[in-house]
Order: structure tokens, then sequence, then C-alpha cells
């Protein structure tokens, strides 16, 4: 219980730390290779985000690795289109469990790299919910909203960099 009380504190303290006019559009690119897992962190991120008021279009891919490049062409395509909702940051949620093989390492550390490079070279405010881990129940303790929420985590770390780059890039200056 001590734990759920904790929670509510930082959720609270989380969603009253950011404020947005006009509250911006967020694309969430889920990886569903661990389904279960990801359907928590995205619930953990939609609450955060509903909390700022942030609309969000959703995109799933089959893993983390895919996660960037589905990012890439979504930021890249919306920007031929105008008339659609414009991408004012992007969220990365999905789950990396060791195995047995060096797999885990190249994915992990590409992925992480992949969102770096779009963050910098096109300054869109990202927030990385890519859980790497041991083990299923280390997931689980990062990914349930009633517990560490790394979801919500995602989305507020996106939401503070909208704020950064607003007030830099602001056009009302």
């Amino acid at each position: 219980m001590a734990s759920h009380l904790h929670q509510n504190i930082d959720k609270n303290k989380l969603s009253q730390s950011v404020i947005i006019n006009p509250p911006p559009h967020i694309l969430i690119v889920i990886a569903r290779f661990y389904h279960d897992i990801a359907d928590e962190l995205l619930l953990g991120a939609s609450e955060y985000l509903k909390t700022i008021k942030a609309t969000h279009d959703l995109l799933e891919v089959p893993g983390a690795f895919e996660i960037p490049s589905a990012i890439n062409m979504a930021f890249m395509g919306r920007k031929q289109y105008p008339s659609q909702p414009q991408i004012g940051g992007a969220i990365a949620l999905g789950c990396v469990i060791r195995g047995e093989t060096s797999h885990y390492d190249y994915v992990c550390g590409e992925s992480a790299r992949g969102l770096q490079q779009l963050a910098l070279q096109f300054l869109l405010p990202i927030g990385n919910g890519i859980l790497t881990v041991e083990n299923k129940a280390q997931a689980w303790e990062r990914a349930r909203r009633n517990r560490q929420n790394k979801g919500a985590e995602a989305a507020h770390a996106c939401a503070s960099m909208v704020v950064i780059k607003n007030k830099f890039f602001s056009r009302s200056k």
C-alpha cells in the first residue's frame, strides 16, 4: 500500500510540473514483442498524456529495434502533409529481456542510439520507455502503473523536452 501511495504522489508531481499550451500531439510507438508488458507501459503513458491534455497517435512495431525507424517514417511523412497533426514529440515503449546470446546488447544499444540520433538530428522530443532488463519480474516491476510506471515516466520525459524545445523555438517570442 505504501508503494501505491508513493506512486500517486509521483504521478501528481509529474502532471503538475509540465504545462504545455497548446497541448502537443505525441506519437507513441510501441514494440509488441512482449505484448502484456507493452500494454501496461502504454496505459501508463496514455494516462499521463491525458493529464496534460495531449493528443496522440499509436504505431505498433514488432520489436524495440524497429521503433526508431517507425518514428522517423512518421515524423518525415507528417512533415509532407501539413493538414495532418504534426508530431510534437514521440514516446518509445517496449521491453528487451536478456537472453543467452548477444542479440540483447545489439537491440538495446541500437534502439537507444537510434532514438538519440532522431532527437539530435530533428530536435524531436523523445521519451525512451524501452525497458532493458534481465527477466520478466524486473520488467513488470518497471512497467506496472502502481510500481515504477516507466510508461508515464517516458511520457513525462517527452513532455518535459517539448517544453524545452518550445522555450527556444517558440514562434511567439
